[in-house]
């Protein structure tokens, strides 16, 4: 699975995370190392690192400054599905590695435009 040059919008967070429909991701990927801008919502500018398995499974740190002025950080674990339409599905696992280092579940769906 390659993600270079797709887009992504989180369909649903858990509560204590900060990303929302209003933010986009903007995938780029180089053999195995996935790289991210992203804004919108509550997120100024972001930017996540990753490597992608063989399965398109991506192991991925990210580092984010909101709309309060806080820089955040922390790791994630993201698991493609490709749904009906073609579109990638990512269901993630994450966690705060700053802050109050908790953590939550959230999915990520492929847009155009």
């Amino acid at each position: 699975m390659n993600y270079n040059n797709k887009k992504f919008k989180p369909v649903q967070n858990a509560d204590n995370g900060e990303t929302s429909e209003e933010t986009s991701f903007y995938y780029k990927q180089a053999g195995r190392i996935l790289t991210s801008e992203y804004s919108g919502g509550k997120i100024e500018i972001g930017h996540l690192i990753g490597l992608v398995d063989d399965d398109g499974n991506i192991d991925m740190r990210y580092h984010q400054i909101n709309t309060d002025g806080l820089l955040r950080t922390g790791i994630c674990s993201s698991t493609p599905e490709v749904m009906p339409n073609g579109k990638i599905r990512l269901h993630e696992s994450w966690q705060w590695t700053s802050g109050d280092k908790s953590h939550g579940t959230s999915i990520l769906e492929e847009f155009t435009g």
